[in-house]
């Protein structure tokens, strides 16, 4: 997996930064905040782990003089600005670089030190320091808001304390809302974004190997290699998805859609969407269902667009509007669609409507895991028994994704050359998941 260098990234930040005027003329708070960050991120890539955290405290946490070295400099300038908010932007930049370099390569005590660190912020003596106060204030502001929370959501993955929430399974999902907003830093975005994918890649790798070593009599008693939380029933899942083949399977329908929907009216596209989505559907009661619940809604959408032609933009805007349908409204609350089909027994088609919205619109991939994000939010005051049929929906979904969107070729090998049905898939053993790599992706 290849990560964003942090010089890149600091680069593409230092492009996008406005230039913020300090109380000194001729002077230029963003130029004291490239001195910290600059300072920071050579330190990090020389230094033990153990330096770079004295560093940062002496720098952020117990300043002594303020004096001696250029970021030492820096910082006061910012602290004599009375900018809290250019402050708080070099303390999180700060903290991102030194947290990309560590996590990714794989030190994660000195994240968790560092979040500590910050956490011991009550115990510090008071000072007399009018820029020291300033400093001490604007941490505690901080420490008090949302971006420590998603500070916080970053470490806690490989802080083992937070592991017992079931909500850390999904952090991959809790990590999108960062890096899709534009008004988080650059730093921030690029490392919630190269962790997500880390987990993403972490979970392929490991449904992979499940499924390779499923059939082993000697890895039948490890329950550690199964990634999902469905234990035997994923095996049975992945059977059951992988048998659906020929002309008529996912990709295919897809690919289908895609040329016979060029050119068309967006009424017209609107007409084929809803055909394309419940086409296949084995529950004629819920097809009809879900004809019902998302007819009215595609026909007031985008109303003023009808006689235009579909455009990609047009289909992006489309297509994250019908993952809303069957996730979360605007406001943030689970839709009455993935109520209805999630807690009464049918997550697998959920899943898979999904799964058909993003193989005719790849770019909607992440809208929906911001999606899953707000119901995860939504949810996660629950116990794990409260709410396993959300759990039992999230777990489906991340593995019919990882099937049908990833570069890894599942195959369904006929053992013992009986007839290919849903029977003999779900309940005997003669068929057998096998994975490979796809070249070319």
């Amino acid at each position: 997996m290849k990560i964003p260098t942090l010089s890149h990234v600091l680069s593409n930040a230092q492009q996008t930064t406005t230039v913020t005027k300090s109380n000194h003329p001729g002077q230029n708070l963003t130029t004291h905040q490239e001195i910290i960050c600059q300072f920071f991120l050579n330190i990090v890539k020389q230094q033990s782990p153990d330096l770079v955290l004295s560093e940062f405290e002496r720098l952020f946490i117990n300043p002594v003089g303020l004096l001696h070295s250029e970021p030492q400099k820096a910082l006061k300038e910012i602290l004599y600005s009375n900018n809290q908010s250019d402050f708080i932007n070099t303390l999180k930049r700060s903290i991102y670089i030194l947290l990309n370099n560590w996590i990714f390569s794989r030190k994660y005590k000195p994240a968790q030190d560092l979040i500590e660190l910050l956490s011991n912020l009550t115990n510090r003596q008071s000072t007399l320091s009018v820029s020291v106060k300033n400093l001490r204030m604007w941490l505690n502001i901080f420490i008090n808001s949302e971006d420590y929370e998603e500070l916080k959501l970053f470490v806690s993955r490989y802080d083992h304390r937070e592991k017992e929430h079931w909500k850390s399974r999904y952090t991959s999902y809790l990590l999108a809302p960062q890096y899709t907003n534009s008004k988080n830093l650059i730093e921030q975005r690029e490392a919630a974004r190269g962790l997500a994918k880390q987990l993403q890649e972490e979970f392929k790798f490991d449904l992979a190997m499940y499924t390779a070593h499923s059939h082993s009599a000697s890895s039948k008693n490890r329950k550690t290699e199964n990634p999902t939380a469905l234990g035997d029933e994923a095996l049975r899942l992945i059977k059951k998805v992988v048998g659906k083949r020929g002309a008529f399977n996912y990709v295919s329908l897809g690919n289908i859609f895609i040329k016979q929907t060029q050119r068309l009216t967006y009424s017209a596209f609107k007409q084929s969407l809803l055909k394309y989505l419940i086409f296949s559907l084995d529950n004629q009661g819920l097809a009809e269902a879900l004809k019902t619940g998302l007819t009215k809604k595609l026909e007031f959408l985008y109303q003023t667009s009808n006689e235009e032609e579909l455009s990609n933009a047009l289909l992006l805007k489309t297509c994250n509007r019908v993952i809303e349908y069957l996730t979360t409204e605007k406001d943030g609350k689970p839709s009455s669609l993935f109520v209805s089909l999630a807690s009464q027994g049918n997550p697998l088609t959920l899943s898979i409507l999904l799964l058909k919205i993003i193989l005719i619109c790849p770019r909607s991939r992440t809208h929906l895991e911001v999606c899953m994000a707000k119901l995860i939010e939504n949810y996660e005051s629950y116990s794990q028994k409260e709410c396993h049929w959300v759990i039992n929906f999230l777990e489906i979904s991340k593995i019919i994704l990882t099937i049908y969107t990833e570069n890894v070729r599942y195959n369904l090998v006929n053992m013992e050359n009986v007839n290919l049905t849903n029977q003999s898939i779900n309940d005997g053993d003669s068929y057998r998941v096998f994975s490979q790599t796809k070249w070319g992706m």
